[in-house]
């Protein structure tokens, strides 16, 4: 049921959440989904981890839970729901594009156009490589970037019983590896390119797991990092402004005190 007062953002885009992957922040996510609101929420990608789950990967209550909160935002806010295609999630190519009702729809990309100005939204998977080409290299990788999460965990655990904020190791390996940081920047050229081809003023994606807000070649450049690693997201205010939103930085007890604050005044 629809309801009278404002979402708190006009839209929400999020990534790379692997729904399957041992790694994945389901809770924290679920708690951003909770606190916030919005009239259009894009799904860019990388939502379930079918990789993992052939290979074994578990799913937990809490992957289902997503699911259930992503429901209630579409019942209570008549929130329009748009799941992209990523390369974890490319079993969705034999259902794509699928519309259900009004509300959710399932496809390959996204033109969002706001403000008068038009975004193009895309996983980023076809712009890599090895992904695309090779995917027997990447299902390599992705054990790897698997067994580097699970060294964070236990490194980040230790951290905690010592006061020590949170580390990405994977990040910064990506950060300093000149490979990687190369690799990173090719990938950013070449969707300003499509973007320029759509005759876009900007480009959302996702992928590589490294939340951006930039200007490239006069295009806006946004991408929406992960729930991984990075635990991200991509939002558009009321008035046409993107953010980068990251767990935890804001306070999500005071974020719910203040939208129910609101609400009881409306």
């Amino acid at each position: 049921m629809s309801v009278n007062y404002q979402p708190t953002y006009k839209t929400i885009v999020i990534s790379d959440l692997h729904l399957g992957n041992k790694g994945a922040k389901a809770k924290e996510v679920n708690e951003f989904l909770k606190a916030y609101s919005c009239h259009q929420l894009i799904l860019n990608g990388d939502i379930i981890d079918g990789w993992q789950l052939k290979k074994g990967g578990e799913w937990k209550k809490k992957h289902t839970g997503f699911f259930r909160a992503v429901l209630k935002m579409m019942d209570r806010w008549d929130t329009e729901v748009i799941y992209l295609r990523g390369n974890h999630d490319d079993f969705l190519d034999q259902i794509i594009p699928l519309k259900i009702g009004k509300q959710f729809s399932i496809r390959r990309d996204y033109t969002l156009k706001s403000f008068g100005k038009k975004y193009f939204i895309i996983h980023g998977d076809i712009f890599d490589s090895i992904t695309s080409q090779m995917k027997w290299l990447a299902y390599l990788g992705d054990i790897g970037y698997t067994f580097l999460l699970w060294i964070n965990k236990w490194y980040n655990y230790h951290r905690e019983r010592q006061g020590k904020p949170y580390y990405s190791l994977s990040q910064t390996i990506k950060q300093k590896v000149k490979a990687a940081v190369n690799f990173i920047s090719d990938f950013e050229e070449k969707l300003v390119e499509l973007a320029i081809a759509q005759e876009a003023d900007g480009i959302i994606c996702g992928h590589i797991h490294k939340a951006e807000i930039k200007q490239i070649k006069g295009v806006s450049y946004m991408n929406s990092g992960d729930w991984v690693e990075s635990l991200t997201a991509l939002v558009e205010t009321h008035q046409g402004e993107w953010q980068i939103l990251q767990y935890p930085d804001f306070d999500l007890k005071k974020e719910l005190k203040e939208i129910l604050s609101d609400q009881m005044t409306l």
